[in-house]
C-alpha cells in the first residue's frame, strides 16, 4: 500500500515538473517571439523609413513612382469601371471639361468697337461669331502689347486665310496668320511645340511676333507687309500690302461705328497707304460699293527664309 502511494506521488510530482517547464518554455519562446517580431518590425520600419528619405532626394525617382502609383490606381479604376459596365449600354462619349479647348467669346463680353468688328468679320466670312469674338479681343489685348492696332492684325488674317484656322500654303504657311510653323518653330516652343499653329490664339500670337519683326527690320509698315508675305526682296507682292491696308481701313470705319455691307469688296486704294499708325480712320459716313464678295488676292507664296 505504502509502495503504491509512493508511485502516486512520484507520478503527480513528475506531471506537475513537466507541467512547470512547459509552461516556462512555452512563456520563454513566446518572449522570444515577440522581441524577434519587435526588433525586425523596428528593422523593417527603418527600412521603409530609409527608401523613403532617399527617394525624396531624388526627383527624378519620386516622379516615377508618382507615375507608377497614378498609372497603377487609373488601371484598378479602369478595371472596376469596365466590371461595372453594361456591355448592353452605349458609350459614354461625354467629357465636361471640352469646353476648356474651346477659342470662343461671347460678343455680348466685348466692347462695343470690338462687337462690331467681330460680328461684321463673322457675316463676311460665314464664321461663328463666338471664335471669331474671341480672336478680335486676343487681338485687341496682343496689339496694345505689341504696339500695333488690332485692326492690322485681323486684317491680315483675313486676307491670309479669310479666319480659316487649318489652312495652309503649298510652301507650308499654316493657320490663321499663314506662319512658316517650319522657320519659326522655336516662336512655337513657349506654346508646347509646333502643333500649336492650329490654335487659333497662339497662331495669332506667333504671327503678331513675325509681322512686328518685319515692321521693325524693314523700317516701315508697307516695306514689313511685304517682307511678310514673303516678297520682301523683290519688292513685289502682288498687291498684297494694299490689300491688307484696305481691309484695315474697312475694319477701322466698322470698329467707329460707320455703316459697311458685308458684301463690300476690299479694293486697294489708289495712293500710296500710309502706316496704321499714322493713318487717320474713313469719316463714319462713307459706305464702300456693294459689290460680290471678293476673296482674298492670292499672295506670292511665302519663302521660307522670311515668313
Amino acid at each position: 500500500m505504502t509502495s503504491l502511494t509512493q508511485v502516486v506521488s512520484l507520478a503527480r510530482a513528475w506531471r506537475n515538473a513537466v507541467a512547470r517547464s512547459g509552461a516556462v518554455f512555452l512563456r520563454d519562446a513566446g518572449h522570444g517571439l515577440l522581441e524577434v517580431s519587435h526588433n525586425s518590425l523596428a528593422l523593417f520600419g527603418l527600412l521603409v523609413v530609409g527608401v523613403a528619405l532617399f527617394a525624396s532626394s531624388r526627383s527624378d525617382l519620386r516622379h516615377a513612382i508618382e507615375a507608377q502609383t497614378l498609372s497603377w490606381l487609373q488601371a484598378r479604376h479602369e478595371a472596376r469601371v469596365q466590371a461595372a459596365a453594361d456591355p448592353d449600354a452605349e458609350p459614354n462619349l461625354g467629357e465636361p471639361d471640352a469646353i476648356l479647348r474651346a477659342t470662343a467669346s461671347d460678343p455680348k463680353n466685348l466692347s462695343r468697337a470690338q462687337a462690331s468688328v467681330a460680328l461684321w468679320l463673322a457675316a463676311r466670312y460665314h464664321v461663328a461669331p463666338e471664335p471669331v469674338s474671341r480672336l478680335v479681343q486676343e487681338a485687341w489685348t496682343v496689339g496694345a502689347l505689341v504696339d500695333l492696332d488690332p485692326t492690322l492684325i485681323l486684317a491680315v488674317m483675313a486676307v491670309e486665310s479669310s479666319f480659316n484656322p487649318f489652312a495652309q500654303s503649298p510652301v507650308g504657311a499654316q493657320g490663321l496668320m499663314q506662319v512658316m510653323t517650319k522657320v519659326h518653330d522655336d516662336k512655337y516652343e513657349a506654346f508646347g511645340g509646333s502643333h500649336a499653329a492650329f490654335d487659333p490664339v497662339t497662331n495669332l500670337r506667333v504671327g503678331v511676333q513675325v509681322l512686328k519683326e518685319c515692321i521693325r527690320r524693314t523700317g516701315s509698315l508697307e516695306a514689313g507687309l511685304r517682307s511678310y508675305v514673303g516678297a520682301g526682296n523683290s519688292g513685289e507682292d502682288g498687291g498684297y500690302a494694299a490689300k491688307v491696308l484696305a481691309q484695315q481701313g474697312i475694319l477701322r470705319l466698322v470698329a467707329s461705328g460707320g455703316k459697311v455691307r458685308t458684301t463690300a469688296a476690299v479694293t486697294p486704294p489708289a495712293a500710296k497707304a500710309r502706316p496704321a499708325a499714322d493713318a487717320a480712320p474713313p469719316a463714319a459716313t462713307a459706305e464702300p460699293q456693294a459689290t460680290t464678295p471678293a476673296d482674298p488676292v492670292p499672295a506670292p507664296d511665302k519663302v521660307a527664309f522670311l515668313h
